[in-house]
């Protein structure tokens, strides 16, 4: 009993429960740290510098456009908020969100990937990511006002989607879209409209077989064998979840993409 006293690393608790706690300490303070750099990365509105020519390009064009209908385009506030689209630098208006995370205005953004030299998907302007969705995000005085300007918006997402969501994307492309997907299929799995009753279907699956599996007693690793480190794989479980519910609604976007035509 004393060389096993001597042995442990803190007196009166195990050392299999020590490194449980410390596994777990920074798997949470991991975890913080993305989710503080995610947040801190959208409220970045700076466009990238090698995006600089492109926006210069596409503000030159929005002008131009603009350009008859200024005394409208003049009540846009100019002020920077949470969803200022970096391109105008105006509120967003008709809100395009790509699956980075990123927000633009419906018209930049479509400018933008229609007028560049893109040899694919386009780039975000900000963090430079592969853009391989396009999501609504549509305020209500946005719903209710210009029908003509949002069904022409909506229909730019889904020709857009319909081009490039089947784009084959990096694993660590999957990590950084999680946030924003899980947030727009959850909305969508909650709204009247939303997506369609066989995509929901399967997402209900998911949740269904991962809470099986957290109450089943058989584990990959079991708690009562490894202690704390047993949460690992629960936490692994819940992480391939997230993944394949962004799957399952990259999936449902180009389904609704394909069925617009």
């Amino acid at each position: 009993m004393a060389y096993r006293n001597s042995e442990a690393m803190i007196e009166g608790i195990g050392n299999d429960v020590v490194l449980a706690l410390v596994a777990v300490t920074v798997i949470v303070l991991v975890l913080i740290g993305l989710i503080v750099f995610w947040q801190q990365s959208l409220r970045n509105i700076s466009i990238h510098p090698h995006s600089a020519t492109a926006v210069a390009d596409t503000r030159s064009r929005l002008q131009n456009i603009q350009q008859p209908t200024s005394s409208s385009a003049s009540t846009r506030r100019h002020v920077r908020t949470d969803r200022t689209c970096p391109i105008c630098l105006a509120d967003a208006r008709f809100g395009i969100e790509t699956n980075c995370g990123h927000l633009f205005c419906g018209e930049c953004m479509v400018t933008y990937w229609r007028h560049g030299n893109w040899l694919g998907s386009v780039r975000c302007p900000v963090c430079r990511q592969q853009v391989t969705l396009l999501l609504q995000n549509f305020t209500d005085a946005d719903r209710h006002n210009s029908a003509e300007n949002r069904n022409n918006v909506v229909e730019q997402i889904n020709r857009y989607n319909r081009r490039f969501s089947g784009e084959p994307i990096a694993w660590l492309d999957y990590i950084r879209d999680l946030p924003t997907l899980l947030r727009h299929a959850f909305r969508e799995v909650f709204t009247l409209g939303g997506l369609i009753w066989i995509f929901r279907l399967r997402i209900f699956v998911c949740f269904i077989a991962a809470l099986l599996y957290f109450i089943s007693p058989l584990d990959l690793i079991p708690e009562a064998a490894f202690g704390m480190l047993g949460l690992l794989d629960d936490f692994f479980i819940l992480f391939m979840l997230g993944i394949y519910i962004t799957i399952i609604y990259r999936r449902a976007l180009a389904a609704r993409a394909a069925g617009t035509r």
